[in-house]
């Protein structure tokens, strides 16, 4: 099943591969590190911008209390609960935007947070819109943090349920060859309060070991709403 899907050239990703919705319909915590190094390029009028994956976390849905998902299905939530390989956009604290990938079978709810990723296409639109939502340090903050990632790509709740396993749609997701050399590191996920925070029992936060683009990690401050 990972080799499955469509062959495409979109942007910087030639030679890549477009995942068939089948690949996402597999347990969050496999699709969650494979998605790592992945390519995720955004089409809007106003150009085309590209990122590669480089932090992820997993959220298991209901059997998950930091997940969105836990207590069932909602108005907000309920992309989660529909077929794979579509994006949950949701608004966090009524300030920022963060996407999600639903993953595996439709019902489950399961669904992979993308937390921070490297621009490799249209830095200059990504820095644009990054400005204009605040300051950037560097180009290695253009897409650190998932809020930050949202900015650069130009996504918000209008994208809720966008289709990335389709080449041609606004918002495509390729997976690159194999890299031998990759290294994935595990840990606690970021500012998720309660029994759900806890590294010991839900260490589900991946990213690509070395990569300055990852975020830093914080422990919650306040309980936050469940993802």
């Amino acid at each position: 099943m990972p080799g499955s899907g469509r062959e495409t050239a979109v942007g910087s990703g030639r030679g890549t591969v477009v995942p068939a919705r089948e690949w996402f319909a597999r347990d969050v915590h496999v699709v969650a590190p494979d998605l790592l190094g992945a390519l995720l390029t955004r089409r809007t009028p106003d150009g085309v911008v590209t990122v590669r994956i480089t932090e992820v976390e997993a959220y298991a849905g209901t059997a998950d209390p930091g997940s969105h998902a836990y207590r069932g299905e909602t108005a907000r939530n309920r992309t989660m609960f529909g077929e794979p390989g579509r994006v949950y956009v949701y608004r966090h604290l009524g300030l920022h935007h963060c996407m999600n990938v639903v993953c595996s079978p439709p019902g489950q709810a399961s669904a992979v947070l993308l937390r921070a990723g490297e621009v490799v296409e249209g830095a200059d639109l990504a820095r644009e819109r990054r400005a204009a939502a605040g300051v950037t340090r560097s180009d290695v903050d253009l897409a650190r943090g998932p809020a930050r990632l949202t900015v650069a790509l130009a996504i918000d709740r209008d994208d809720d349920g966008a289709d990335v396993t389709d080449p041609e749609g606004s918002l495509v997701l390729r997976l690159p060859p194999p890299d031998p050399a990759r290294r994935v590191a595990t840990g606690p996920r970021v500012g998720v309060s309660g029994e759900g925070g806890r590294g010991d029992l839900f260490p589900w936060r991946a990213w690509l070991a070395g990569e300055p683009t990852v975020s830093a990690y914080r422990a919650a401050e306040t309980r936050r709403r469940r993802r």
